[in-house]
């Protein structure tokens, strides 16, 4: 390991270590903020709550809130599929292995991890990068987040022109067994990452406060504080 990313801390027990690479910090906090404005704009389009006086024409509400929703589906989906990408090219906490329990320790090690996160287990285990029971909620919030791409594009499809290029993407509508299936799986779907959200936070805290390993600082910096055992250092 580099010299460059470990940084010895006051505690000689502890090691600061650089886990979360820069596309990792930056996807993670523009899925973040893209999430809360698709979500608040797309419920805005679902339900309408906004009444202004005289015609909709003069005001353009809901077509600046879709526009809105656009926008920010742009980002949402460009920072989803690079994230992606990074799960092949990052370094070993980012690839797609910490996500998937493929090896069998990191199976065993999911188990211990839930009975932790649920009171079961005093003890919590030492991660660097992911624990298994993260890396499997992060994996199946990844496809959710392909499930509500390609469900937009199919509705998107509708609104725009007949030589528009996004009309390449309307074989998603006999896919989704027409548009109201498509709408209904997308409004789902932002419910489920809403929920998976708050969790997450909690998680993260529960970490942050139990294991001390700045797991909640780390997203922002890149640096976890781990055991020299941990890192392999004597």
């Amino acid at each position: 390991m580099s010299s460059m990313a470990i940084a010895r801390s006051k505690n000689t027990d502890v090691e600061r270590l650089y886990i979360w690479e820069l596309p990792v910090r930056l996807t993670h906090w523009l899925n973040f903020f893209s999430i809360i404005v698709l979500s608040a704009t797309g419920y805005y389009i679902g339900h309408p709550f906004i009444s202004v006086a005289g015609l909709a024409r003069d005001h353009f509400v809901m077509g600046t809130v879709r526009v809105i929703h656009m926008y920010a589906a742009i980002v949402f989906t460009l920072s989803v599929l690079v994230r992606i990408y990074w799960m092949f090219v990052g370094n070993d906490y980012a690839r797609l292995t910490q996500l998937i329990p493929f090896r069998r320790e990191r199976f065993r090690s999911f188990w211990k991890t839930a009975m932790f996160y649920s009171f079961m287990r005093r003890e919590a285990e030492e991660n660097a990068g992911h624990d298994a029971l993260a890396g499997s909620g992060y994996a199946m919030i990844f496809g959710v987040y392909l499930l509500l791409i390609a469900t937009g594009l199919a509705l998107y499809t509708v609104d725009v022109s007949p030589s528009s290029p996004f009309q390449v993407f309307n074989f998603l509508i006999p896919l989704f067994e027409g548009l109201q299936m498509a709408r209904l799986i997308h409004h789902i779907c932002m419910w489920i990452v809403l929920i998976f959200a708050v969790i997450h936070i909690y998680f993260v805290l529960l970490a942050s406060v139990a294991e001390r390993t700045a797991t909640f600082d780390s997203i922002v910096s890149g640096y976890k504080f781990l055991s020299r055992r941990k890192v392999g250092i004597s």
